[in-house]
């Protein structure tokens, strides 16, 4: 189980401290789990700060009953817990095959990275000797990086609006990518998104605005008010990607 306690996170702007994150503290145990809210509200930076990649002013971060706090993201990892950019890296000189290798921390065959890149619902013997450059789009490098955690089999995978920059048609592909891996990742996957799509497989959702905890609760629950409440947090549509 993850949980923050008391996070808060304060930035210099221009000589005066701007708090970005102000006291949120929650629970995630849950399989999927969606942090939403408005642009600018502190989502992405709250999910940086889980990965290890932001520390906390104050608060303290628990995994499985241990203080990770202070820990930077290449301990984070490994202790389990991934983290997936809104724009994956691209490795000039690496395969793809190459990368889930490095993921899984152990030298694999070529089969069982063909295993993975079919999870997430690519023709291996198109992709296992790529290279990871321009020639892949951003849909297929978001694919990809998901075979990579699948490979790492991390307690917590972090997704960061992993539908933007895509097309419909890589948006709906993400899609049952995300539906398949909530029915058998044994961990819990965390997305901040605003599409209705991702918002309607998760298990919990978290609602976060003015960088402050909003909401919390389950689809049945957050989803509808949040369709109909007037001026709350947008909820795009797949019309959007």
């Amino acid at each position: 189980m993850l949980e923050l306690k008391n996070i808060s996170y304060i930035v210099d702007d221009n000589g005066t401290d701007k708090e970005i994150i102000k006291d949120v503290s929650l629970k995630i145990n849950e399989r999927f789990v969606a942090i939403t809210g408005p642009n600018g509200g502190g989502k992405s930076t709250l999910a940086k700060i889980i990965a290890g990649i932001y520390t906390p002013t104050s608060g303290r971060i628990i995994l499985d009953g241990e203080d990770i706090t202070e820990l930077s993201i290449t301990e984070r990892a490994r202790k389990g817990i991934s983290f997936a950019f809104q724009q994956p890296v691209r490795f000039k000189g690496l395969t793809v095959k190459d990368l889930i290798t490095l993921a899984a921390g152990k030298e694999i065959s070529v089969a069982e990275a063909c295993a993975y890149l079919s999870e997430v619902g690519l023709c291996a013997r198109d992709y296992i000797n790529r290279e990871i450059n321009a020639s892949l789009s951003g849909g297929e490098l978001k694919r990809i990086e998901i075979a990579m955690i699948i490979a790492r089999g991390t307690k917590i995978s972090v997704f960061d609006e992993p539908e933007a920059g895509i097309d419909l048609w890589s948006f709906n592909n993400l899609i049952n990518v995300f539906e398949k891996m909530h029915d058998n990742i044994n961990g819990s996957i965390i997305i901040i998104s605003h599409q209705e799509r991702i918002l309607n497989i998760a298990d919990k959702i978290i609602v976060i605005a003015g960088g402050r905890l909003e909401k919390i609760g389950a689809k049945e629950e957050i989803l509808p008010e949040m369709m109909t409440a007037s001026g709350a947090c947008k909820v795009l549509t797949d019309k959007t990607v």
